[in-house]
């Protein structure tokens, strides 16, 4: 059974808002709260290689990734991106310590990971600035769009 396009449409709406929320918060917590600087100590004491450029990357994909996804812009990018810099929380600093969080396991990566790649498979669907662009630009629907191209 496949749901009807409002509630598709809405369904991809929150999901993307939630994971975006938590994303744009663990970018905003690496960049402001601890600061690169802390975020890149931490880092290299996991055991990360290039822990500041890791750092930089990790923040800026959170934070930035975490707006794309909360405002559905430039979704299968931003989405993947996402994905990346899950990999490599999950083996640099997660996977050696079981599922649980309470472990400092990976069972939130794993779940960011995926839902982005879901995100980036589905795109950002009507409820979405990427929807509105193409529409304006394309003067058509994202299929039409995509169609043309």
């Amino acid at each position: 059974m496949r749901l009807p396009a409002p509630a598709r449409d809405g369904a991809l709406l929150l999901a993307r808002v939630g994971i975006g929320l938590v994303f744009f918060a663990h970018g905003w917590q690496k960049l402001f709260t601890n600061g690169v600087d802390g975020t890149s100590a931490f880092f290299g004491q996991a055991g990360v290689p290039l822990p500041t450029l890791s750092a930089w990357f990790a923040a800026v994909v959170e934070l930035l990734g975490g707006a794309a996804l909360i405002l559905g812009i430039a979704l299968p990018a931003a989405a993947l991106l996402l994905v990346v810099d899950m990999i490599g929380a999950f083996l640099f600093v997660h996977a050696g310590n079981g599922l649980f969080m309470e472990q400092n396991g990976f069972e939130l990566v794993l779940t960011l990971g995926v839902a982005s790649l879901v995100l980036a498979a589905l795109g950002a669907g009507r409820f979405s600035l990427d929807h509105a662009l193409v529409r304006r630009v394309g003067g058509g629907s994202r299929d039409a769009a995509l169609t043309r191209a």
